[in-house]
């Protein structure tokens, strides 16, 4: 489910209607995370997927949900205020390997205010100086409240539910993509094995190797 903010390729979602009205393609896309399908949310993607969304334009919008968080829509604050990071990813370098740090490329992005106890936290990114202060809406009766936290969460995973604030796809860096495919194996143990040893023996009948075609990306 990728963002629909920035020019960002498609990732696993159901087949898109013709006439992608809220009547026909939110109840299709409820029923493929509810039937425990990977989905990995980037972005725009992530605010989709969240049981909760603050910060949002006026009129709000509806939400796919399964993930147990709340998210805030413009975080980060507006195109302008894009940027990249290094981000601290010692559980993605533990399970794919490599450094323990991924750059992280934030487009007009959402963050995660809070999770829930079944919520994996992945990353956290720290809240850029200068940021106008956010005001979290509150339960009717309860006073609201200024995040004032020094560091949000930007990926998180709570079961079979993937979700980033940043864009992996816009750098070199595959460990996201593994991790997202290694879910998937999870669920499908039998296909991804049948599919390794096809591979394996394709690769040992051609004996050559061709180099993997190299997107134009940001190192």
């Amino acid at each position: 489910m990728a963002s629909t903010r920035s020019s960002s390729p498609a990732a696993r979602a159901p087949p898109w209607p013709s006439s992608p009205t809220t009547t026909t393609w939110f109840p299709a896309l409820r029923e493929f995370v509810g039937a425990g399908k990977p989905v990995w949310g980037t972005c725009a993607g992530l605010i989709f997927l969240a049981n909760k969304a603050v910060g949002q334009k006026l009129g709000g919008q509806e939400l796919v949900g399964g993930l147990d968080c709340t998210v805030h829509r413009n975080f980060f604050g507006s195109q302008l205020q894009s940027f990249e990071t290094e981000l601290s990813v010692p559980m993605l370098a533990e399970k794919e390997g490599g450094s323990n740090t991924c750059r992280g490329v934030f487009i007009r992005a959402p963050a995660i205010l809070e999770v829930g106890s079944d919520v994996e936290i992945l990353a956290e990114c720290p809240v850029p100086s200068g940021r106008p202060s956010i005001t979290i809406p509150s339960a009717e009766g309860v006073e609201e409240e200024v995040y004032s936290k020094d560091r949000v969460i930007v990926a998180v995973r709570q079961g079979n539910i993937l979700a980033t604030a940043f864009h992996p796809e816009l750098t070199s860096d595959c460990r996201w993509h593994r991790f997202f495919l290694d879910m998937d194996r999870e669920s499908h143990p039998k296909a991804f094995s049948a599919l390794s040893l096809s591979s394996s023996s394709r690769g040992s009948e051609g004996g050559s190797k061709t180099k993997p075609f190299d997107l134009p990306i940001f190192e």
